[in-house]
């Protein structure tokens, strides 16, 4: 189920977001960017639609994947 992210409260998505940029494989290249600027990318690509809150009903978990892979 796609969840509207404009429904979580600021301090929720802000979570939701921290622990997905920091789960492992989520490498940004040789580049470092901060905590703070990979947290504004994510939240900038839902403001456009690029990518979506998915939540899974089954296992309790909530993602966030490219809408072109829906």
């Amino acid at each position: 189920m796609i969840l509207p992210w404009e429904a979580l409260s600021t301090d929720a998505l802000t979570g939701l977001i921290e622990e997905f940029v920091t789960r492992d494989g989520t490498d940004y290249g040789e580049q470092e960017v901060t905590l703070e600027r990979k947290v504004e990318q994510v939240k900038a690509k839902l403001r456009s639609g690029e990518v979506v809150l998915l939540f899974s009903e089954s296992t309790g978990e909530c993602s966030i994947v490219s809408k072109e892979s829906l």
